[in-house]
């Protein structure tokens, strides 16, 4: 294993501040994180024990070379360390800040199931691809050859930023439509800040750009170009439109003010990352601060609308949810960050109505959990006389995503659709029922990971290219 660098302790002149500004001091700080990152990198990746059987990659959706490029960073072979991760995985240093590592690879790493904890794989993988965009590594797309062919993507989130960079990359030309002012997605727009920095997204953006990938933002399909004719500027196109419908909440008091969805509280707040001016946050209707706000879910969702509300300066900040703590769909690792924010988790606990107009209270009730239901879990039931009202002056709904109906939006009913309103295709190409129409990420699987939404892009992106290549040489024959 190569040598671990010394930590540098940097003497500061205290008696005379006047000689050391603000740049020279950030410039120490910057040099001894740098070095003291390099030291924990190398010293976590050298405890991998590549294992014969590496779990961890396994139990990763991308299937990542995880033990190779562990075993890479910790002899200090960063460089290639980074181009094993990049073979695999579109966007690295995002998935390394926002994957659930608990729930993927850390979690089936061997030596945390052996009790003496984990290998922080998503930190060693931001860690070498942070570097890797310092020391100039990562480079704009260059094909080796161009492509007549075109692709039109639906959506600038994970999925399709992934394809795009993919199909970029064997040449073929690459439109990618999105209906919001920023590309991204919800990487842009849904995660916070304080989990996905959003110049890490932007600049991901920007280096497809200059590898000639097209972006038409504020371009709402349907509304802006039709399906139809974007079908016939193109040879394929992909769905990567996400599921941004919130699922809702009924009964008594529902429709008060100051009860708002989960998407529109946390696109605010990333508006106001951007540096934007937004008039819901300014008349005070997605400003928790100084508010009692109780958010309702257990989701990943939930937590980023929590810990959002915390670092406006909310006056006290509840989660209300219908199960127990082990029952919950989000990430507990992200639960346990909430309650050291001083967050307030209300278990087996589910509201009923709202009172007050603006809303002032949620009415909850206490449930236990009965019998599993057909997924497997243990379905809540109420328990009789036990309400109680909850104190709040902002409500943030996050009960997780559903698609929209896109046939009727696109004035297409000839694209099929599942049951749940996901577009039908087959989970290995992406392909629909529509000759040259593909889908991929929550579009097709409902609410997921990432993760998830990258693989599907690549995959995706890869039977395109495969289909074209083979029209090629069948052409030439």
């Amino acid at each position: 294993m190569a040598k671990q660098p010394m930590l540098k302790f940097v003497t500061v002149d205290r008696d005379m501040p006047e000689k050391r500004d603000a740049g020279e001091r950030n410039k120490d700080f910057h040099e001894i994180y740098a070095e003291y990152a390099h030291a924990k990198a190398a010293e976590q990746s050298s405890r991998c024990s590549q294992c014969g059987v590496p779990y961890c990659q396994a139990h990763c959706p991308l299937h990542n070379n995880i033990p190779d490029w562990l075993r890479l960073t910790a002899t200090g072979r960063l460089e290639e360390a980074y181009a094993t991760s990049q073979a695999t995985n579109t966007f690295p240093e995002i998935c390394g800040r926002i994957c659930p590592q608990d729930r993927l690879c850390e979690g089936n790493c061997v030596i945390e199931q052996s009790g003496h904890g984990t290998v922080t794989i998503g930190s060693v993988e931001k860690y070498i691809t942070d570097t890797a965009w310092e020391e100039g590594w990562v480079k704009p797309i260059t094909p080796s050859v161009e492509r007549a062919e075109s692709v039109g993507i639906i959506g600038a989130g994970p999925g399709g930023l992934a394809a795009a960079e993919r199909l970029r990359r064997a040449g073929f030309k690459v439109t990618v439509y999105d209906r919001h002012d920023r590309a991204g997605g919800l990487l842009t727009y849904g995660i916070p800040g304080f989990k996905l920095e959003k110049d890490v997204v932007m600049r991901r953006v920007d280096l497809l750009e200059q590898g000639g990938v097209e972006f038409k933002q504020n371009c709402n399909v349907g509304e802006d170009i039709s399906f139809a004719d974007l079908r016939a500027a193109h040879d394929a196109v992909i769905i990567a439109t996400g599921v941004y419908k919130s699922r809702d909440l009924g009964g008594p008091g529902a429709g008060a003010k100051g009860i708002v969805r989960a998407i529109d509280y946390l696109t605010c707040s990333n508006r106001l990352n951007f540096g934007d001016t937004v008039a819901e946050y300014e008349s005070g209707e997605l400003n928790a601060e100084g508010k009692k706000v109780v958010v309702i879910g257990g989701g990943d969702t939930a937590m980023d609308c929590v810990r959002t509300a915390i670092r406006q300066g909310a006056e006290s900040v509840k989660c209300l949810y219908r199960r127990d703590r082990a029952n919950m769909p989000g990430s507990q690792r992200e639960t346990n960050n909430a309650e050291e924010e001083g967050v307030v988790f209300e278990w087996l606990a589910a509201p009923k109505g709202f009172t007050g107009d603006p809303v002032n209270g949620v009415m909850v009730q206490r449930m236990r959990l009965g019998q599993p239901d057909a997924s497997g879990r243990q379905s809540p039931e109420v328990i009789e006389g036990a309400d109680y009202v909850e104190e709040a002056d902002l409500v943030i709904k996050a009960l997780g995503f559903e698609p929209e109906d896109l046939p009727t939006l696109w004035g297409e009913e000839a694209l099929e659709v599942t049951r749940w309103g996901t577009v039908k295709a087959a989970f290995t190409t992406g392909a629909t029922a529509m000759d040259g129409v593909y889908a991929v990420g929550d579009i097709v699987r409902g609410a997921s990971l990432v993760v998830w939404a990258i693989k599907d892009g690549r995959d995706c992106a890869d039977a395109i290219i495969e289909r074209f290549e083979k029209a090629s040489s069948v052409a030439a024959e």
